[in-house]
């Protein structure tokens, strides 16, 4: 009976593996925005672009940034769009986001008159 249960126990918890490992991957492949009351910065998956729009006529824009992260926190800025000035928002702009060991990467919005930047979770492809 002990040896049945074990059995048991030892299938479940592959199966378990098993579902978190084919999960994540489709998690990943996913659209991402990040927004604060002056304007937003998206990354569209479906293509590797990135695209940010000023919400406000306040006189200042906003600048996005795709950022790298790497192990032991330091960073590089790998594309940086503005938006402000005009009406509508900026142009797609592509940057090939990898899923490499190190490949780590966030997005980070500032407003152009002041105060804190949002900043993505870390992701990657």
């Amino acid at each position: 009976m002990h040896k049945t249960l074990s059995r048991i126990a030892v299938a479940g918890a592959g199966v378990a593996t098993l579902l978190v490992f084919t999960a994540s991957p489709a998690m990943a492949d996913t659209d991402k925005t990040i927004s604060n009351s002056h304007g937003w910065m998206k990354y569209y998956d479906d293509g590797d672009t990135f695209q940010v729009c000023d919400n406000n006529a306040d006189g200042h824009g906003v600048t996005g940034e795709l950022v790298q992260v790497y192990p032991g926190g330091a960073t590089e800025i790998r594309l940086t769009l503005t938006d402000g000035g005009d009406s509508g928002c900026s142009a797609r702009k592509g940057y090939n986001v990898g899923n490499g060991f190190n490949e780590q990467y966030e997005m980070w919005l500032s407003w152009n008159g002041g105060g804190a930047t949002v900043k993505s979770a870390p992701f990657n492809e």
